[in-house]
C-alpha cells in the first residue's frame, strides 16, 4: 500500500500532461460520485414531507413544518462551516477561481450535500446544480492542491470539477463543459479544455451508472411547422427577458429585505421557511426543484388544456419562493428556477396566442423548451450553455433555429436592462466586480516578484488600535499587513482603524479591527492577474505570500508596484519587437549579415537601441565594442566606435549605413539634441 501511495505521489508531483489528464479523470469520477450521493440524499429527505403528510396526518400543511426545519439545518451548517453552505454555489466557485487562485476548502463538500438535501428535499425552492458546482469545484481544488499543480492547472481542475457537477447532475457532459468555460472561467482557452472535457464525461458516466438515466426533460419531437412561427419565438425572447430581469430584481430585493431586518439572524431561516411553506400550501408545484412540472410542460402538445393564467401565476410564484429560499439560509441554485419560470411563461404564451393564430398549430411543449433556454440565458448570461443544456437534456433536435434566436435575443436585451447575472449579483452587493475576460496585455510579461515591495513595514498583532494607527501615519501607508513571526495574520487599513477608534475601541488589539484571511497574491503571478484581483476587490494593496506556503509573508503588492511593472514591461517591449523582426527577416530572399561602424558625429551615437528608427528590412544582431561583443537589447546605448552587425537586405544595408554615419543637423549635439 505504501508503495502504491509513493508511486502515485511521484506520478502526480511530476505535473506532466499525463498526470494532469489523470487528475482530471479522478476529479470527474469523484464529482460523479458526489452528484449521485446528492441525488440519492434528495430522494431520501424528500420522503420526510410525505411522512408528515400521511403518517403524522398533517396533510397539505406539512410544508409549514418541513421547509423551515430544512432551511434551519442549512443555516446551522453555514454557521459552522462557512457562508458557502447557504449559498447557490456558483458565485463562490467564481470567486475561488478569480480571487483565491482556485482555492476552495474541502470541508464544505459534506456539509453542502447535507444542506442541499435538507433544503430542497423538504420542499425549499431551488436547483441542485449550484450546490453540485461548488461540490465538484471543491473536489477539483482539493485534488489539485494535493498533487501540487501550478495555479493555472489548479484553476483548470476547479473548472473541470464544476463542469463535472453540471454534467453529472443533468447527464449532460457537453453542457457541463460549456458551463465551466463560459461561466466559471469566463473564457474558452484551449489549455483548460482537456481537463474540463475529461472530467465532465467521467462524471456523467459515473452518475449514470449509479442512479440511472435521468433525462427529465425528454420530450416528444417538436418541430418548426411554419417559418412565421419565428415571429412568435422572437416575442417569446422578449417575454423571457422581462421575466428574467424581474427574477433578478426579486432576488436582489428579497436579499436586502431579509438581511436588513433587525431580528436575530436565527429567525431568518424560520421566517423564510414559513413563507415558502405558506405559498406551497396554496400551490405545491412551486416547491422543490420543479423537475416534475417541467417534465410535464415539455410533453404538452397542440391540444393542451393548461390555463395560461395559472401558468403565469406559477412562474411568478416560483420567482418569489426561490428568492426567499436563497436569502433565508437555504442551499439551492438558480438554474432550475430560471428554467421553471421560462418554461411556464413559454407555455402560457402559447396557450394565449393559439386561439388567434391561424397559420399553424402551436406546440405548447416547444414554446416551453424555448422559454426555458431564453430565461436561463438571460438570468445567467450564458447563452451557449443555455442552448446546449436544453438541446442536450431534452434530446430534441428540431428546434435549433428558434432556440438560437430566442436565446440570443434574451441575452442581448437582458444585458442592457440589468447589468448583473444571478451569479454576479451577490458580488455586486459586496463591491466585487470580476473581469469578464482574460485579455493578454503588457503586464502579463512581468511577475509580482519583480515589482513587489519587500520592506519590513508590518504591524505586530500585539499593538493596540491606536498604536497601529500611529505606525500607519508614520510610514505613510493606507494599509499594512499584520505579521507575527513571519506569518501573515491579516491586513489592517486606515479606515478600519478610524472606525474602531470612533467606536471607542482604541485600546483593543489591532487584531480586532483587521481583515482576517485576506486575499493574497504569489511572487510568480503575472502583474496583470494581481491587478485584476486588486481591482475586483477595490483595494490598493495585496499581501504577497510564498507559492508553497500561503501563510508565509514575503511582501506587499501596491498600486505603485503596478506603475513599476508597466515601465519594466515597456523596457522589454523593444527586445521582443527586435526578436520578432529578426524571425521575419530570415524568411526574406537576398538577406545576409553585414557589419557597419558608428562614425564620430553620427546621429545614432548616445542613443538607446529602442529609441532608434531602424531601417525596414534590417535586424540588429550584435554590437562589437573593442574586444567585447554585446548582445543588444532595448536599453543598450550605441557609442562612437561600435561596430554593428546586422542581418537584412542590400537596401537595408544602405539605409543603416546612412543612419550610423550621418552627421547631425547644424546647431545640434551629436546625439541629435539642440545645443
Amino acid at each position: 500500500m505504501t508503495t502504491i501511495r509513493s508511486y502515485a505521489t511521484r506520478f502526480f508531483t511530476s505535473r506532466g500532461s499525463a498526470a494532469f489528464v489523470v487528475a482530471a479523470l479522478a476529479v470527474g469520477i469523484i464529482a460523479g460520485l458526489a452528484a449521485a450521493l446528492l441525488v440519492e440524499s434528495l430522494t431520501w429527505v424528500g420522503n420526510v414531507p410525505d411522512y408528515l403528510s400521511d403518517d403524522v396526518s398533517l396533510g397539505r400543511w406539512a410544508p409549514l413544518f418541513a421547509i423551515p426545519a430544512g432551511m434551519f439545518v442549512s443555516w446551522l451548517l453555514a454557521r459552522r462551516y462557512g457562508h458557502e453552505i447557504e449559498s447557490g454555489g456558483v458565485t463562490e466557485t467564481m470567486v475561488g477561481v478569480s480571487l483565491r487562485a482556485g482555492y476552495l476548502t474541502t470541508r464544505t463538500i459534506g456539509p453542502k450535500i447535507v444542506a442541499t438535501a435538507a433544503t430542497l428535499g423538504t420542499g425549499g425552492s431551488g436547483g441542485r446544480e449550484g450546490p453540485i458546482v461548488l461540490i465538484g469545484a471543491a473536489i477539483g481544488s482539493s485534488l489539485a492542491r494535493y498533487t501540487h499543480f501550478g495555479e493555472d492547472q489548479i484553476r483548470s481542475l476547479v473548472a473541470a470539477g464544476a463542469g463535472a457537477g453540471i454534467g453529472a447532475s443533468f447527464n449532460a457532459p457537453i453542457a457541463g463543459m460549456l458551463f465551466a468555460l463560459e461561466v466559471i472561467l469566463g473564457n474558452f482557452a484551449i489549455r483548460h479544455l482537456n481537463a474540463v472535457v475529461v472530467a465532465s464525461v467521467a462524471a456523467a458516466v459515473t452518475t449514470h451508472s449509479i442512479v440511472g438515466q435521468e433525462r427529465f426533460l425528454s420530450a416528444p419531437t417538436h418541430s418548426l411547422d411554419d417559418p412565421r412561427e419565428l415571429l412568435l419565438y422572437v416575442l417569446l425572447g422578449l417575454v423571457a427577458t422581462v421575466a428574467a430581469v424581474l427574477f433578478l430584481r426579486t432576488l436582489n430585493r428579497v436579499e436586502k429585505e431579509m438581511h436588513g431586518r433587525s431580528y436575530p439572524d436565527w429567525l431568518r431561516p424560520l421566517i423564510g421557511g414559513l413563507s415558502v411553506g405558506l405559498i406551497g400550501v396554496i400551490e405545491p408545484r412551486v416547491l422543490g426543484t420543479g423537475q416534475e412540472f417541467l417534465a410535464h410542460l415539455v410533453r404538452l402538445g397542440p391540444d393542451s388544456d393548461q390555463l395560461w393564467d395559472v401558468l403565469l401565476a406559477l412562474g411568478l410564484l416560483k420567482m418569489l419562493t426561490s428568492a426567499i429560499t436563497r436569502s433565508g439560509g437555504g442551499s439551492g441554485g438558480t438554474l432550475m428556477p430560471s428554467l421553471f419560470i421560462g418554461g411556464a411563461l413559454g407555455a402560457a404564451m402559447a396557450q394565449m396566442i393559439a386561439p388567434v393564430w391561424g397559420f399553424s398549430e402551436l406546440n405548447v411543449g416547444a414554446f416551453a423548451l424555448i422559454g426555458m433556454a431564453a430565461s436561463f440565458a438571460a438570468v445567467a448570461r450564458a447563452p451557449l450553455t443555455a442552448i446546449l443544456i436544453v438541446f442536450e437534456v431534452s434530446g430534441s433536435y428540431n428546434l435549433v433555429l428558434p432556440l438560437m434566436l430566442g436565446v440570443a435575443l434574451a441575452t442581448l436585451l437582458a444585458e442592457r436592462l440589468f447589468s448583473e447575472s444571478s451569479y454576479t449579483l451577490p458580488l455586486m452587493r459586496k463591491g466585487i466586480h470580476l473581469l469578464a475576460t482574460e485579455d493578454i496585455d503588457l503586464l502579463d510579461t512581468v511577475t509580482v516578484e519583480e515589482v513587489m515591495s519587500r520592506s519590513s513595514d508590518v504591524i505586530d498583532p500585539s499593538l493596540t488600535i491606536t498604536m497601529a494607527a500611529e505606525v500607519l501615519d508614520t510610514q505613510r501607508h493606507h494599509g499594512m499587513p499584520v505579521v507575527k513571526d513571519g506569518r501573515l495574520v491579516g491586513v489592517v487599513t486606515v479606515s478600519d482603524l478610524a472606525t474602531a477608534e470612533e467606536a471607542g475601541e482604541g485600546n483593543r488589539l489591532v487584531t480586532s479591527a483587521m481583515v482576517e484571511e485576506p486575499i493574497t497574491v504569489t511572487p510568480g503571478m503575472p502583474v496583470s492577474s494581481a491587478l485584476a484581483r486588486m481591482a475586483a476587490l477595490g483595494v490598493g494593496r495585496l499581501p504577497v505570500v510564498a507559492e508553497d506556503d500561503s501563510g508565509r509573508y514575503l511582501g506587499m503588492f501596491r498600486r505603485e508596484s503596478v506603475v513599476r511593472a508597466y515601465h519594466h514591461a515597456l523596457g522589454g517591449t523593444a527586445d521582443r519587437q527586435l526578436y520578432r523582426e529578426r524571425l521575419k527577416q530570415r524568411l526574406q530572399p537576398g538577406t545576409t549579415f553585414y557589419e557597419l561602424p558608428v562614425r564620430r558625429g553620427s546621429t545614432a551615437s548616445g542613443k538607446l537601441v529602442k529609441d532608434l528608427e531602424w531601417p525596414e528590412g534590417a535586424t540588429l544582431v550584435s554590437v562589437r565594442r573593442g574586444a567585447s561583443v554585446l548582445i543588444p537589447h532595448g536599453d543598450t546605448v550605441i557609442r562612437i566606435g561600435d561596430t554593428i552587425t546586422a542581418f537584412g537586405t542590400g537596401d537595408s544595408r544602405i539605409a543603416l549605413a546612412y543612419l550610423l554615419e550621418h552627421q547631425p543637423e547644424p546647431g545640434t549635439e551629436p546625439d541629435g539634441n539642440p545645443r
